[in-house]
């Protein structure tokens, strides 16, 4: 019992040991955040004048390498890790095109740096020639490294509604994430839900089902690693369906499915909307890396 005793608090010291001097930290860099583990890069937030929208790229695994993709010739619009939304009063918040509409960044600071956390505050305004701004959004977004193997971000993101808005239906729509290439289905990487279900289509597919998580992973250069993105049960709509895509697109879209396809999704000027996600990027695959057990810790807030 005493060596059973010993070898289980050597194991919760050695992660507390990590969580404690994992060193997460930040700097502002012009019109981008780095944010590195322990003096390695782990992700930029790009806010720059002449991007769609604000997004993480890269988003570094455990490996070094980016889980995420950048823009490729076949979907331009898919920054990596993003939040965004097409359709919007006449206005393309998500596609390429900035003269058709953009999620301008109006305030971007780091709040703390360092030690276990990096918290970063974004305020946005959703603009486009000729026409008044439908949305602004205020993000505050939380970066620590609970393990070795595994990093966190944590999304918290208020849309104010300025005016009457219209969403018609689109599968463009909110929180995003576009895995790199080697670790998608195509690829031989794996995407399942917290259900099971696994791959795009089919009756076990993911396309249009519903779930709180999915992650996808992947080997490469002989490593196991993935990214998984969580919707808070608080959020509208929770558990919102899936937009799935093999080639490693995947998103809770919400606007795909609207109740009534003719009025899509409508709010009035006033109104507010609190969305929260979390993403965990990981070694190993779903289970190794223990995401169901994740999630109920986002849900209970035991971090």
């Amino acid at each position: 019992m005493k060596l059973c005793s010993l070898a289980c608090l050597s194991g919760m010291l050695l992660l507390t040991s990590f969580a404690s001097h994992s060193q997460v930290t930040a700097v502002k860099v012009g019109n981008r955040i780095d944010v590195s583990i322990k003096d390695n890069l782990f992700t930029q937030y790009i806010f720059s004048e002449d991007e769609k929208y604000p997004f993480f790229f890269p988003v570094n695994g455990p490996s070094g390498f980016s889980v995420t993709s950048m823009r490729n010739s076949l979907y331009p619009h898919h920054s990596s890790l993003f939040f965004g939304c097409d359709r919007v009063n006449g206005g393309n918040y998500w596609q390429e095109g900035i003269d058709r509409g953009r999620i301008r960044t109006l305030r971007a600071e780091i709040l703390k740096s360092g030690k276990d956390s990096v918290v970063i505050a974004n305020e946005c305004i959703w603009s486009r020639p000729g026409a008044e701004s439908p949305i602004r959004d205020v993000r505050l977004i939380t970066i620590t490294a609970p393990y070795k193997d595994l990093y966190q971000i944590d999304f918290d993101i208020r849309l104010d509604i300025l005016m009457d808005v219209k969403i018609e239906k689109t599968n463009h729509s909110f929180f995003s994430g576009r895995m790199a290439p080697d670790l998608s289905v195509v690829n031989g990487g794996t995407a399942v839900n917290a259900e099971g279900n696994s791959g795009e289509t089919g009756d076990n597919g993911t396309f249009g089902k519903k779930s709180p998580w999915m992650d996808c992973y992947g080997t490469r250069n002989g490593k196991t690693e993935g990214m998984a993105i969580l919707q808070h049960p608080s959020n509208p709509w929770y558990p919102s369906p899936w937009f799935t895509r093999d080639y490693g697109f995947f998103s809770p879209t919400p606007m795909y499915w609207p109740a009534d396809e003719t009025a899509g999704t409508t709010f009035k000027k006033g109104d507010a909307l609190h969305m929260k996600y979390r993403v965990l990027v990981h070694s190993g695959d779903t289970k190794t890396a223990k995401i169901a057990e994740e999630f109920q810790k986002y849900v209970t807030g035991d971090k």
